[in-house]
């Protein structure tokens, strides 16, 4: 089954090899199962890494970029396809409405607000598609010991742990949305 996954991920090219590493890996793994990539459609730090990736295993990447940022140096002109929107969130709900499944690598502000977004949407029944973290070298730690304490202070249900899945590996990312089932979110309110 085809599958397009939409990956958020840092602009950043001052990060660690590592991350990058990761980042190249699921864009490799995303090729080699034959799914198109979803993405902010930009060329520098972790998106590019994983856009690169793809396209090194003969997979297609659809980058949606704001017309704003969409100019030589920062777009991935190479893309098998450049949607361009007119704002960021009118690029989201692009990058949403295209996606089976959503990952979110390490990344800055951006990439951060995508995660909660995707994952709220999910928590309030808007979709029902699998969301993971993928931890590379624990990047995602702190902000996983924060919805912790949202949990212990009764701002969050446990059971809504379940929205997402923490996977320290692209290769167990891509398992989770292979063999994702859709359960339903439980109720959002205490």
């Amino acid at each position: 089954m085809s599958k397009s996954v939409c990956v958020y991920s840092a602009s950043s090219e001052a990060v660690d090899a590592v991350y990058l590493e990761a980042a190249a890996a699921l864009g490799r793994q995303i090729g080699d199962a034959g799914w198109t990539m979803i993405f902010g459609g930009g060329t520098i730090g972790l998106m590019g890494a994983t856009a690169r990736g793809v396209h090194e295993r003969g997979g297609t990447v659809i980058g949606v970029i704001p017309e704003r940022l969409n100019r030589r140096g920062i777009a991935y002109e190479e893309a098998d396809e450049v949607v361009i929107t007119e704002t960021m969130r009118e690029r989201k709900a692009v990058m949403d409405e295209k996606s089976d499944a959503f990952i979110a690598l390490p990344g800055g502000f951006g990439t951060l607000e995508e995660l909660i977004e995707a994952t709220t949407l999910k928590q309030l029944g808007y979709h029902d598609r699998p969301v993971v973290v993928l931890n590379t070298a624990g990047f995602f730690d702190p902000l996983l010991a924060f919805f912790d304490h949202q949990v212990a202070l009764r701002f969050v249900k446990p059971e809504h742990r379940e929205l997402y899945h923490v996977a320290p590996t692209p290769e167990e990312g891509m398992e989770y949305i292979r063999s994702y089932r859709p359960t339903g979110s439980p109720e959002k309110f205490f």
